[in-house]
């Protein structure tokens, strides 16, 4: 127990030595840069042609691809939604995060980057999917630094693309659609899950109005725009009506494919997500803000196997182990661009970056100063190609408890997946060289002892809250 202790204490020592560094700021200078963060839904590292996507076609993000820096190791804040965006906006990896699992509101006490950015003079809008708390919690987005909120503020209600209304400063902004909701037969999102009977009103399509009204606002404060789709997630209450979850307005240039209705669906629904993004562009360069915004495009986990869809359609995983609710790489490596014309030089890079680094990072683009709690190193330096200057993580940690407890961390290039079932008492510990393996195809927790007894030590200290 005293060598597992001794272990994790290096690692920490070491940990808690980058955070006191990253404390420094080191504004970016000139003006405070607009900052536009698009978050995806369950959009796959495969999913996108820059990221080797052969099929769906996204030539607006695979532009945002060519003229910014593409990460081929950024991470998800968790294997699922809530307690992924969780991460994102506290700067905090699920040891720490109010949201670890399922859904419930993050605490007064919980710091997000709009707070931060707002005491710092910037307007900031969070439109699309919140899930962080409704309207009369301690989450609600407005009382957590948004000036304005537009979309679901409920997780569940979130998978019906024509929902009957959706949620304006915490206001109901009603809709033509017409739904039927989960009964209480079901025992499933009772009175919140709902599918449409009547759709005329496309959310994401809302959304991305919403998002050009935001940013043509004649404001001269700079702005800080959360843009929060929910393509490509499924609407798990489709199954009401009988139908796939892959609800999207038409199969745009994938009509006349001889392909099942959700494969087709589906690879719509990425197009249709990639043309909300050439607006957003083409209306920044209108507008002359394009070379003071940094636009950042991600995902909040893996890809889905639900409603209809499947990985194998696409390799939407892009041949990564697992998906959505598993901590293997296709659960939590995500697709991440950062493009600013001037300041971002085009290119790759394999700095291993995750969703709680962003809070510190934006905190650097507008000279905030970061909050203790964060656990997140900013990036910004590799943005700016100062390598020199890039500061690295000891380790990442992940957690996701349901029916079993899933737990994962990384240190340098090895990996370690913990997994507890309850039901049959037992325990399963894996060990992966990503440098060497990143389809974690080798397990190697055999043959290096000292490591899983050195990365089990950390995790577990994490985990038990030390």
């Amino acid at each position: 127990m005293k060598k597992r202790s001794v272990l994790y204490l290096g690692l920490l020592i070491s940990f808690c030595f980058c955070k006191e560094n990253t404390s420094k700021n080191e504004p970016v200078k000139g003006s405070k840069p607009n900052i536009v963060f698009i978050l995806a839904d369950d959009l796959g590292y495969g999913d996108l042609g820059c990221y080797g996507q052969e099929t769906i076609k996204t030539p607006n993000i695979d532009r945002l691809a060519q003229e910014g820096l593409l990460f081929t190791q950024h991470y998800a804040g968790a294997t699922v939604c809530a307690p992924s965006r969780n991460s994102l906006m506290t700067g905090q990896h699920m040891g720490n995060t109010t949201i670890k699992s399922i859904e419930k509101p993050i605490k007064d006490s919980d710091v997000t980057v709009a707070e931060l950015l707002k005491d710092s003079g910037y307007r900031t809008g969070v439109i699309g999917k919140w899930g962080l708390g409704n309207v009369g919690t301690s989450g609600y987005a407005n009382a957590q630094g948004f000036d304005y909120s537009f979309g679901y503020y409920d997780q569940i209600r979130a998978h019906n693309y024509y929902p009957d209304y959706l949620m304006e400063n915490g206001q109901r902004y009603p809709l033509k659609n017409e739904v039927v909701y989960v009964s209480d037969s079901t025992n499933y999102a009772v009175g919140i899950g709902s599918a449409a009977v009547k759709k005329e009103e496309y959310s994401n399509d809302l959304f991305t109005e919403k998002a050009i009204d935001f940013i043509e606002a004649d404001r001269k404060d700079p702005f800080f725009l959360y843009l929060a789709y929910t393509i490509p997630h499924a609407n798990n209450e489709s199954f009401l009506l009988n139908e796939h979850g892959m609800e999207v307005p038409d199969f745009g240039i994938y009509e006349n494919e001889d392909w099942p209705s959700p494969k087709k669906s589906g690879a719509a629904m990425i197009s249709r997500l990639d043309s909300y993004v050439g607006r957003l562009m083409n209306l920044l360069k209108e507008k002359n803000r394009d070379k003071n915004t940094i636009v950042i495009f991600t995902s909040d986990n893996g890809p889905h196997q639900e409603g209809g869809w499947r990985l194998d359609y696409f390799n939407s995983n892009g041949q990564l182990r697992g998906m959505k609710r598993d901590l293997y790489e296709g659960g939590i490596r995500v697709p991440f661009i950062a493009r600013w014309p001037g300041k971002i030089n085009p290119g790759l890079t394999d700095q291993v970056t995750t969703f709680w680094d962003f809070l510190p990072t934006a905190c650097d683009l507008a000279g905030a100063t970061k909050p203790k709690s964060t656990d997140g190193i900013s990036y910004l330096p590799t943005l700016l190609g100062r390598k020199d200057k890039q500061l690295q993580h000891p380790f990442l940690y992940w957690e996701f408890k349901t029916n079993i407890a899933r737990y994962a961390i990384r240190a340098g290039n090895h990996k370690l997946v913990k997994i507890d079932y309850p039901k049959n008492d037992s325990t399963s510990i894996e060990l992966f060289d990503l440098g060497l393996d990143t389809e974690e195809k080798n397990n190697l927790a055999n043959k290096m002892p000292k490591k899983v007894e050195e990365l089990t030590a950390v995790l577990e200290n994490i985990k038990n809250g030390s």
